[in-house]
């Protein structure tokens, strides 16, 4: 692994290139849905998760063009909103621990989204409640909780 030795007393410069990470792409793709103009988004590790958020967006209406080996314009001026609805959506986000982050930005910008109850590893405790008193804090409503089938979905508004 690649590392630095900062010793003080002398003035940094320079420049590096960051790898990419997936809990901040994960964020960063989650983002492309807040405007309607293409979004360029470079250093996209190509792993599971990320490549299972971008299916995802896709799936919803955003446009999706790989434009190098790790980099990509999306351009969400086509999100069907209808797509939440649907037995595949929760299927898909469900399948996806960060897919809790659409919610944000989609509360954000159209005013409602839907939450799947997320899935991906089972590594440690991950709160969810966090992200909700943080949407209710901004004026979130989550009105009903259904269940019944294999997922488990929140409507917000």
């Amino acid at each position: 692994m690649a590392s630095f030795r900062v010793e003080g007393g002398a003035r940094l410069s320079g420049s590096i290139t960051p790898q990419g990470a997936k809990n901040e792409a994960l964020q960063i793709l989650c983002a492309v849905l807040l405007t309607d103009e293409p979004v360029h988004v470079h250093k996209v590790p190509n792993i599971r998760d990320v490549n299972k958020l971008i299916e995802l967006l896709a799936d919803m209406g955003v446009k999706v063009t790989k434009t190098g080996k790790e980099s990509y314009t999306f351009q969400a001026d086509e999100v069907d909103l209808a797509y939440l609805e649907t037995e595949e959506y929760l299927k898909q986000a469900s399948s996806l621990r960060g897919s809790v982050m659409v919610l944000g930005p989609l509360l954000a910008r159209f005013g409602f989204g839907k939450l799947s109850k997320p899935g991906g590893d089972k590594i440690g405790r991950r709160r969810m409640d966090t992200h909700f008193t943080g949407f209710q804090k901004l004026g979130a409503v989550f009105p009903t909780t259904r269940s019944g089938s294999s997922t488990t979905s929140m409507p917000v508004h």
